[in-house]
């Protein structure tokens, strides 16, 4: 209880990133203007998905939950970076900092168990199409979505709680942007070298076998894809599936080198480099794989320009 008391309800302090970066006025401008776009992107993703009953699709539906989970986490993140720099206050309490350490990992955990379910509906797309509207029901969508924020939430929780209960040396002074696991834990005054070790198993279980999974499922659906007889057929399915490849790259590979890599907690500056590209660009990135490479996303936001104009 003494330990607790020391640590609740103390202020926190983000020392921001690349202190020394001189041009930081601009970065942050550019990072505004980055979430902006990310923003627009994904809300009008969603809208669009939701509103064109043409993509009522259980793959349109998960990709819908993707951008949703991107909006999560960038507007917990950059408006408040933004608001500290601009305003020189560079506090954050300690409910605040748990909050973000509690959405970062829910999404982030949960982008990673989605990604892996919309990798096995494209497999049974594929490999298994007559049986598709049987085994990918409205109903397993659901418990696919369901899943994945579940998943993300419990196994955040526990790292949140089990973070924050560690003794914080004085001054509380987190070396990132915002209150991350790994920067939280270059401010502990205790050996944490066991809970580092629960933390790599717990990437593994989240990222590495998804990311096997994941692998093995699309060796399996290119060999399906050469075996087609039908040109056009093979042509869809190798555009879908490397869109979704694309997307697997932007989300596991910064996972990994951040959770996944020996003394990762000892190098913010790499991890803040790595965390700026997940929280700031990969967002902006998402809508623009999928909407730019898809015909149906194209179709429905031409159906929207197109009622737009004629409702004037």
């Amino acid at each position: 209880m003494g330990r607790w008391n020391e640590t609740e309800f103390t202020d926190f302090t983000l020392l921001g990133f690349f202190p020394e970066f001189r041009h930081i006025t601009a970065m942050v401008s550019i990072i505004l203007l980055i979430f902006t776009a990310s923003f627009t992107g994904n809300t009008l993703l969603i809208l669009l998905i939701w509103f064109d009953s043409g993509i009522h699709t259980p793959m349109y539906v998960l990709l819908s939950q993707l951008s949703l989970m991107d909006l999560t986490l960038t507007c917990r993140i950059v408006p408040k970076m933004a608001a500290n720099f601009f305003s020189g206050c560079q506090s954050i309490s300690f409910l605040a900092c748990g909050t973000q350490i509690f959405f970062s990992l829910t999404v982030a955990i949960a982008e990673c168990i989605l990604i892996t379910l919309m990798c096995f509906d494209r497999y049974v797309a594929i490999c298994n199409p007559l049986r598709y509207s049987v085994i990918i029901s409205s109903r397993v969508c659901l418990q696919m979505v369901a899943m994945s924020w579940a998943g993300g939430a419990l196994t955040s929780l526990g790292h949140t709680v089990f973070t924050l209960h560690f003794h914080i040396c004085s001054p509380r002074k987190i070396p990132h942007f915002f209150c991350e696991v790994m920067a939280v834990l270059t401010i502990v005054c205790e050996d944490i070298s066991a809970y580092e070790k629960a933390v790599v198993v717990t990437s593994v279980l989240v990222l590495l076998l998804p990311l096997s999974l994941i692998l093995l499922s699309y060796a399996l659906i290119f060999l399906a894809v050469l075996r087609m007889n039908f040109p056009e057929g093979r042509d869809k399915a190798l555009a879908t599936c490397s869109s979704h490849l694309c997307v697997v790259g932007l989300y596991f590979d910064p996972g990994m080198c951040i959770y996944m890599r020996p003394g990762a907690a000892k190098t913010p500056k790499l991890n803040q480099g790595l965390l700026l590209f997940g929280t700031v660009l990969t967002p902006l990135l998402n809508p623009l794989v999928y909407s730019l490479r898809n015909k149906e996303v194209l179709s429905a936001l031409k159906k929207l320009i197109d009622w737009c104009q004629s409702s004037r």
